[in-house]
């Protein structure tokens, strides 16, 4: 089984900063992709940043500039979003997102698995 959990929202003024960690738990080898969407109430889940199978990256234009997405290379179970610049428009709720994954025992996963949600209020 897979879960991802979501760590470092909250509160900030605008132009501020937030760090957020997703840590993706089970007997995990291989993820093919992993990022960060967003949706506030009423609206569509959207991309924000993610991880390819190749390691490419890909940035919502919203946030291109402002926001990083990165990952713990060490055992590749986790990303970091990185939030500079923070605008009003980037309050919602941010979810870890993962798929194609790999256990330890060779069975492949297509998912997609979603974290629980961290709450970013970007507001002065």
């Amino acid at each position: 089984q897979v879960q991802l959990v979501e760590s470092g929202g909250g509160l900030v003024q605008p132009g501020g900063s937030l760090r957020l960690s997703c840590a993706a738990s089970g007997s995990i080898v291989l993820i093919n992709a992993m990022g960060w969407y967003r949706q506030n109430p009423g609206t569509e889940r959207e991309l924000v940043a993610i991880f390819s199978r190749t390691g490419s990256t890909n940035y919502a234009d919203s946030v291109k500039g402002r926001f990083t997405i990165s990952r713990d290379n060490a055992n590749n179970k986790m990303v970091h979003l990185q939030m500079n610049g923070l605008k009003p428009e980037d309050t919602a709720v941010y979810y870890c997102y993962a798929a194609g994954v790999t256990t330890d025992d060779s069975v492949h996963y297509r998912g997609p698995y979603w974290g629980q949600g961290t709450q970013v209020t970007v507001s002065a």
